[in-house]
C-alpha cells in the first residue's frame, strides 16, 4: 500500500504524509518520505522510531502476534447490493471452513457495525450473537478438525471504513457516482463478517448487484454478468481462485472508463471516472513494461488471472495492491502539460510489485510488514534502474537514505511487536528502510545469487504467510554463509551507523589510511554494526576498489597504492545504509564534483558545497546546475544556492531559470521563492506569461505571495478564476493570497468558493476554507465567512468537514463554539472530534480578551465611581474649610479621605 503525500491520516491511520513511492505529484517519480509517508494522528507513521505506546509492560497487549488459526477458512462468497443513494450495502456472506487441531464449538468472526439479520450453517447452530466487535456462531455440537462447514449470514451495513462511496449527494461530480473498498489493515471486518488476519488465506468470490451502465470490478477472472429486474440491474460475479488474505479482498462499482491491453497471456487494464478518463493513457503507459522487467528479475511469473488498475475519488491511500486488481488515487492522473514533473511510474510499479510481495507471499502478522512494503518499495527502484538508469536508482537510494536519516527517536526496529494499532508499522522503517535492507542484500550476495534466493523464497511459500527468519533461511541455504548478524543488527535492532571518517595520505610509503568511528549512541535497541564497507581510491591511472569490515568503536586501515589518490570515495555504489561524515580535501571535492561518471560523488560534493557561503562555492553550484547531466544533481545544485542565499546564489539562479528538463527548471523557481528580491519579482512575471508547464506556473503564482502589490492582487485574482488541471492554478492563488494576508481577497475568495466547489478537488477546497479563516481572522465583521465554514462542517467529503471544523478555529469568532462543540460527544478516536477540540482552544482563547475587557470596564466603572466619592469627600472638606475661615474661629479635624474597599 502506498501512502499518501502531506495528508494527516485517515480511517486506521493511513494518511502519507508523503509516500514512499510515488502519487503523480510535481515531485519526482521516486519519493523520498517526508514522513508527514507522516506522523500522523492515528497515522500510517505515527511516532515512526518512537517508542511510545499505550499498552503497559504488564499488559497482555503489549506486543502483538499473529492470531491462532483455529479454522483453515478455504472459501468465502459474497453476494452484496450497494444502495448509492443511502451508501448502505446489504446481502450475505458465505464462509466454508474446517477446524484446525481440536474441536470447535464457536466460531468468531470480525464484524464491525454489521447488522446480522440471519445465520444459517451445514451443521446445527444453537445460537449466534453479535458483539461491537464479532459475531459469535455457537454450534449445536462442537465440530471435529477436518469436517467442512459452511456458515451462511445475511446482513447490512452503513460502512464508515471498509467501503466508501463517492455520490453526487456528496458534493462529487454526477455521472462520476462510484465505491470501492479498502481492506488494509483491518477494515475488511468493516463490510463482511471475517478472520480479519493476515495468517488466514482463502479463495473468494464476489456477485454484485448495481444499476444497468455501472462497472464492477474484483479479484481474479469475471464469471458472469447478468441482467436483472428487467434490465435496471446487472449481476456480475467475480471469482478467485488462488488463495488470498482477507485484507486484500476487493470490490470497486459505479460509472467507470476502461483502457485494455495485454501482455503475454495476461490482460490488463486500467479505469477511471468518466470525467478524468482523457488522462488515463499517461498513467497506464508503463504497466506492461513494468510486468515484463518484473517477471525477468524476479523469475516468477506474474500469478494472477489479470491486472487491472481503478483510479477512485479521494481515495484513502496512494494505492492499494489487492490481488489483480489495484485501486489507485485520482491524483495519479496527470496531463501531457506537465512534462516530466509528474509520473504514475513510481506508483505503479510499487503497487504491481506487490502482486509478488505482500499477494503471492504475505506477511504473517503486522510486525513483519516489511516484507510486503520493503520489496514494493526496493523493487520500484529498480524498475526506475531499468528504465531511467542506474543514475535514477542511485538518486532514489540516496534521497530514501536521506529521509531515514531524519527521522527523531529512531530507536524502533523493522520488526516491532510494541505497536498499539497496526497502522503504526506503516512507516518508513517498513518502506525505505525495508527497501535499504534488500539493496544491502542484494550488494553482499551480488545481483545473481540475489535474484536465485528471491526466486527461492517465492517458490518456496507461494500463496502462504512469512516472516523474516524465511527469507533468511533461504540466503543461507543458498549462499552458504551466515546471515544472523546481518538481519539481527538491521532487521531486528534500530538505527544505522554514524560514521566519521578521517583520511591521510604517507607519502614516502605510499599509504593511504583512513580512520573509521561508529559514533551512534550504543544501547540494547540499537548495536555496534558489523559490516563491509567499498572505498574507491581513484588515480591518475585509474580506480582501485577495496571493502573493508567496519566492526570496531574505532578503528583504522591501511592501503598501499601506487600513488597518491586524486579522489576518495566511500561507499559509491550505495551499498551500505549509513550516515557518513567525510569531509575531502577541497582538490579532492573539486575534482568529485567534475567527475561525470560519478553521479553520487558529485551529489556529495554538492551537499558539501552547500555549507559554504563564498562565491568560488556558488560558482561551481551555477556551473552543476546548467551543465550537469543527470537532472538530480542539477535539482540539488538548486537547493543549495538556495540555502547558500546570499546575493551570487540569486543572480546565479536568476541567469539559470532556463531549463530544458522541467523538474529543474521548476526546482529552480522553488529556490528563487526562498528569496525576497525585487528581482525575483521582476524575472517572475515575464515567466508568467510566457510558461506553459501548469505545475511551474503553480510555483510563479506562489512566488507572487511574497509582494502585495496591486499588478501582483490582479494576477491573482484572475488565476483564482481560472481553469486547470485539477485546479492547480486556483489551488496556488489560493497559497498566494495566504502569504499576502490581505482581507481584500475576502470576497473575492468566497465568492469563487460559493460558486465552484465542484471544480476544487477535496484538499483544494479544504485549503480555501483554511485560506478563507486566515484572511478574516482579525476582521471585525467575520459573519460571512463564519456562515460559510458553518455550512461546511457536515460535508459529506471527510476533508471538507475537517478543514471546516478546523477552519472556524482558525477563524477565533467565538460565536462558532456552539457548532464546534456539537462534534465533542463523539467517539474519542473519531477525527472530527479530534478536530473539534483542536478548534475549540483557539475560539476560547479568542474569547478571553472579550472577557477580559469586559472586566476591565467594570474595574474602570468601580474607579470612576470612586473618584466622584473622592470629589465630594473633597467638596465636602472645602465647604467646612469655607465656613470655619468667615466665622474666624478654629474648626473640627476635617474628617479623613478614605477609598472604598474592593467590593464595596
Amino acid at each position: 500500500m502506498v501512502l499518501p503525500p502531506g495528508k494527516t491520516a485517515l480511517r486506521a491511520g493511513r494518511a502519507l504524509a508523503k509516500s514512499w513511492a510515488v502519487i503523480a505529484t510535481p515531485l519526482r517519480p521516486i519519493l523520498v518520505f517526508v514522513a508527514s509517508w507522516v506522523v500522523l494522528s492515528r497515522l500510517a507513521f505515527a511516532g515512526g522510531g518512537d517508542l511510545r505506546h499505550t499498552a503497559p509492560l504488564d499488559s497482555p497487549e503489549h506486543r502483538k502476534y499473529a492470531p491462532d488459526r483455529r479454522v483453515d477458512l478455504s472459501h468465502v462468497a459474497l453476494d452484496l447490493t450497494p444502495d448509492f443513494l443511502r451508501r448502505t450495502i446489504g446481502g450475505q456472506a458465505t464462509l466454508t471452513f474446517q477446524p484446525i487441531g481440536a474441536p470447535l464449538r464457536e466460531l468468531k468472526l470480525d464484524a464491525v457495525e454489521l447488522v446480522v439479520t440471519n445465520v444459517s450453517a451445514s451443521e446445527p447452530i444453537a445460537a449466534w450473537q453479535v458483539t461491537d466487535r464479532q459475531v459469535i456462531v455457537t454450534f449445536a455440537q462442537a465440530q471435529p478438525p477436518g469436517r467442512q462447514v459452511q456458515v451462511t449470514l445475511g446482513y447490512h451495513a452503513q460502512p464508515t471504513q471498509g467501503i466508501y462511496f463517492r455520490t453526487p449527494e456528496m458534493g462529487y461530480r454526477p455521472g462520476d457516482t462510484h465505491l470501492f473498498s479498502q481492506g488494509e489493515e483491518i477494515e475488511a471486518r468493516h463490510w463482511y463478517p471475517c478472520l480479519d488476519a493476515p495468517n488466514l488465506k482463502f479463495t473468494s468470490e464476489i456477485t454484485c448487484h448495481v444499476p444497468a451502465g455501472m462497472t464492477v470490478l474484483s479479484n481474479g477472472k469475471l464469471v458472469a454478468a447478468t441482467p436483472e429486474a428487467q434490465g435496471r440491474l446487472v449481476a456480475v460475479h467475480w471469482a478467485q481462485d488462488q488463495p488470498q488474505t482477507s485484507y486484500l479482498v476487493a470490490l470497486v462499482a459505479g460509472y467507470f472508463k476502461g483502457l485494455q491491453a495485454q501482455y503475454h497471456q495476461v490482460p490488463l487494464s486500467f479505469y477511471t471516472p468518466p470525467s478524468e478518463f482523457a488522462e488515463a493513457t499517461n498513467s497506464f503507459r508503463d504497466t506492461a513494461d513494468i510486468m515484463g522487467f518484473y517477471e525477468q528479475e524476479i523469475g516468477v511469473p506474474y500469478p494472477w488471472a489479470k491486472y487491472a488498475q481503478v483510479c477512485v475519488n479521494d481515495f484513502v491511500a496512494g494505492g492499494m495492491e489487492n490481488t489483480s486488481l489495484t485501486v489507485l488515487t485520482d491524483r495519479t492522473l496527470f496531463p501531457e502539460a506537465t512534462e516530466n514533473i509528474r509520473s504514475s511510474q513510481g506508483l505503479v510499479a510499487h503497487e504491481m510489485a506487490h502482486q509478488w510481495f505482500g499477494d503471492l507471499v504475505t506477511c504473517k502478522d503486522w510486525s513483519e510488514i516489511w516484507l510486503n512494503e520493503g520489496f514494493a518499495t526496493y523493487y520500484a527502484h529498480l524498475y526506475d534502474e531499468h528504465k531511467n538508469g542506474h543514475d535514477a536508482f542511485l538518486y532514489g537510494m540516496y534521497n530514501d537514505a536521506r529521509g531515514i536519516f531524519q527521522q527523531p527517536n529512531d530507536l524502533r526496529s523493522i520488526v516491532y511487536r510494541e505497536y498499539d494499532q497496526p497502522s503504526e508499522q506503516f512507516s518508513y522503517l517498513a518502506y525505505p528502510k525495508g527497501g535499504w535492507v534488500l539493496q544491502m542484500l542484494r550488494a553482499q550476495l551480488g545481483a545473481d545469487l540475489y535474484r536465485q534466493c528471491i526466486r527461492t523464497y517465492l517458490d518456496r511459500h507461494r500463496y502462504g504467510n512469512v516472516v523474516t527468519e524465511d527469507l533468511n533461511q533461504v540466503i543461507e541455504a543458498l549462499s552458504g554463509r551466515s546471515f544472523d548478524q546481518f538481519f539481527d543488527q538491521w532487521v531486528y535492532h534500530a538505527h544505522y551507523p554514524e560514521l566519521e571518517v578521517g583520511y591521510s595520505w604517507d607519502e614516502p610509503a605510499h599509504l593511504a589510511r583512513l580512520e573509521v568511528k561508529q559514533t551512534q549512541a550504543l544501547s540494547e535497541r540499537v548495536l555496534l554494526f558489523n559490516f563491509p564497507l567499498p572505498v574507491r581510491f581513484q588515480t591518475r591511472t585509474g580506480a582501485v576498489d577495496r571493502i573493508i569490515r567496519v566492526k570496531e568503536k574505532q578503528e583504522e586501515f591501511f592501503f598501499a597504492l601506487p600513488e597518491a589518490p586524486t579522489q576518495v570515495r566511500l561507499d559509491p555504489e550505495l551499498s551500505v545504509l549509513a550516515k557518513i561524515r567525510f569531509q575531502p580535501p577541497p582538490p579532492m571535492l573539486a575534482r568529485q564534483l567534475a567527475d561525470t561518471g560519478d553521479v553520487m560523488g558529485r551529489l556529495l560534493a554538492v551537499a558539501a558545497l552547500a555549507e559554504r557561503r563564498d562565491q568560488e562555492a556558488v560558482g561551481r553550484l551555477r556551473s552543476r546546475l546548467n551543465e550537469d547531466p543527470f537532472y538530480g544533481v542539477r535539482l540539488e545544485a538548486a537547493k543549495a544556492l538556495r540555502t547558500i542565499h546570499t546575493d551570487e546564489a540569486l543572480e546565479a539562479l536568476l541567469t539559470s531559470t532556463v531549463q530544458p528538463d522541467a523538474r529543474v527548471r521548476r526546482e529552480v523557481w522553488e529556490a528563487l521563492r526562498g528569496f525576497y528580491r525585487a528581482s525575483v519579482l521582476a524575472a517572475a512575471r515575464p515567466a508568467l506569461k510566457s510558461e506553459r508547464n501548469p505545475d511551474i506556473l503553480a510555483q510563479l503564482i506562489l512566488t507572487l505571495g511574497a509582494y502585495p502589490q496591486t499588478e501582483t492582487r490582479e494576477t491573482l485574482l484572475k488565476y483564482l478564476d481560472s481553469t486547470s488541471f485539477r485546479n492547480v492554478l486556483a489551488d496556488a492563488a489560493i497559497g498566494a493570497m495566504r502569504a499576502e494576508d490581505d482581507p481584500a481577497f475576502i470576497a473575492p475568495l468566497l465568492a469563487t468558493l460559493q460558486r465552484n466547489e465542484t471544480a476544487f478537488t477535496s484538499s483544494g477546497f479544504a485549503q480555501g476554507l483554511h485560506c478563507l479563516a486566515w484572511l478574516a481572522h482579525d476582521q471585525d465583521n467575520r459573519e460571512a465567512v463564519r456562515e460559510f465554514l458553518v455550512r461546511q462542517v457536515n460535508s459529506k467529503k471527510e476533508a471538507v468537514q475537517l478543514a471546516a471544523i478546523r477552519a472556524l478555529g482558525e477563524l477565533g469568532d467565538p460565536r462558532a463554539i456552539p457548532v464546534v462543540e456539537t462534534f465533542t460527544g463523539l467517539a474519542a478516536d473519531r477525527p472530527e472530534r479530534q478536530a473539534a477540540e483542536k478548534a475549540l482552544v483557539s475560539l476560547r482563547e479568542a474569547k478571553k480578551p472579550a472577557a477580559e475587557w469586559n472586566e476591565l470596564r467594570g474595574e474602570v466603572l468601580d474607579l470612576e465611581k470612586t473618584t466622584r466619592e473622592l470629589r465630594q469627600q473633597l467638596e465636602a472638606v472645602k465647604q467646612q474649610v469655607r465656613a470655619a475661615g468667615t466665622r474666624g474661629r478654629a474648626t473640627k479635624r476635617p474628617p479623613r479621605l478614605t477609598t472604598p474597599r474592593a467590593g464595596e
